[in-house]
């Protein structure tokens, strides 16, 4: 990756290798703002890559005050998951707990981890899986690609969910194993 090093600051998806991505930067601001994680959110990350996104949602949900959030980061292709690892424990936080990187298919969501505050997808899954959404809490909020737009999914209820589209975005897409 160090023949990229010069373009770092531009504002367009890098190749991070084995076929994947880091997003746009504006991309992930906007998902960002979608999700809104708080101090004390528990997250899913699914498709963590070079853990880039990952980290930010980290330092976003750290917080003593507020009992200290948790990032569960899934990547399916095992080189990608090792250098993410890598990636973020340079920055303590998986060494605080705040992160734990797990080396998995993340299409089905991590069932034994769930329900989650907030759930942020970063390659595109050709539908939303069922899965995702049962593994956020009432009031939680999913991010994700689905085809060419970016979904934001709010909980209301056990069976109530707000689906709001926001079209004319390109990503990956999702692997499954």
């Amino acid at each position: 990756m160090d023949e990229l090093k010069s373009e770092a600051d531009i504002n367009a998806p890098l190749p991070i290798g084995y076929g994947q991505t880091i997003s746009q930067p504006l991309t992930v601001a906007f998902m960002l703002e979608l999700l809104q994680p708080r101090p004390g959110d528990k997250v899913l990350d699914i498709g963590a890559g070079s853990g880039w996104q990952t980290a930010l949602l980290a330092y976003c949900v750290a917080s003593s005050s507020a009992g200290g959030g948790q990032i569960f980061a899934m990547e399916l292709i095992e080189n990608l998951a090792e250098f993410g690892r890598k990636n973020v424990g340079r920055y303590s936080f998986i060494s605080k707990g705040i992160v734990k990187f797990i080396h998995a298919d993340g299409s089905r969501g991590l069932k034994w981890a769930s329900p989650f505050d907030k759930i942020i997808v970063a390659a595109s899954a050709r539908k939303l899986p069922k899965e995702w959404k049962e593994q956020l809490k009432v009031g939680g909020r999913l991010v994700a690609p689905i085809k060419e737009s970016i979904w934001l999914i709010i909980r209301k209820s056990e069976e109530e969910f707000e689906e709001i589209e926001f079209p004319g975005f390109a990503f990956v897409p999702l692997i499954e194993d």
